[in-house]
């Protein structure tokens, strides 16, 4: 999934910014980018749906624009989740290291800064080991195939990052990678906001579905 038309998401970024926050009593947390946020400020995103599924209240911290790799504050991912301690983390990333790094082609070394062929390596490895090391179990939300890029070679690296993040998971019980595209058909125009990329409301609360039986005591 590619994010285009920055200026326009620079000012849903701050209208999304609104309401995000860690409850005190939170045991989970959501964080990462807009396929997180998105739907906040109708009370629609991942965060409040999986809050109303679990039955108790939900952290957010998670941003349009955000990245892995570069970008500053809660625009950086790493940084969105310091100090942040919880039973359960839940988060996704990469799709703006992806876009803003080699345009769906050439992707190889953006994937690599991001997580190594064997998943143990990069970015993406490093939060998950702090976060692990903090005690939380962690959740990667993989991305689902957006009607705007399915068919297309923006599908390629994302293939690849979904493979090693798999290879990362697979070597500690305390990660699981949730596939979005578990939940998501990209021919299901009712699960895709207006530009075809973000989730509707309807389609976070696909996502708050598929990590909910996941962190449900």
């Amino acid at each position: 999934m590619r994010l285009t038309l920055i200026a326009p998401l620079l000012i849903l970024a701050l209208l999304a910014a609104c309401g995000r926050g860690v409850p005190d009593d939170a045991r989970v947390v959501v964080a990462g980018d807009s396929v997180m946020a998105w739907n906040r400020t109708g009370g629609s995103s991942v965060a409040d749906q999986l809050a109303a599924r679990i039955g108790e209240p939900v952290g957010d911290v998670s941003l349009p624009l955000a990245r892995v790799t570069g970008g500053r504050g809660a625009l950086n991912i790493p940084d969105q989740l310091s100090g942040v301690r919880a039973q359960w983390i839940v988060l996704n990333g990469g799709a703006n290291d992806l876009s803003g790094g080699c345009d769906c082609s050439a992707c190889g070394p953006v994937l690599d800064r991001l997580i190594s062929d064997d998943g143990r390596r990069g970015a993406i490895p490093a939060l998950v080991a702090d976060l692990r090391a903090r005690g939380s179990r962690v959740i990667w939300a993989d991305y689902y195939t957006a009607p705007r890029y399915a068919g297309t070679a923006c599908e390629a690296p994302y293939q690849v990052l979904e493979t090693r993040l798999g290879r990362m998971a697979a070597a500690d019980p305390g990660v699981t990678l949730a596939d979005m595209d578990d939940v998501f058909r990209s021919d299901d125009l009712s699960l895709f906001a207006s530009d075809r990329a973000h989730p509707s409301p309807e389609g976070s609360a696909r996502i708050a579905a598929l990590v909910a039986p996941l962190v449900t005591p």
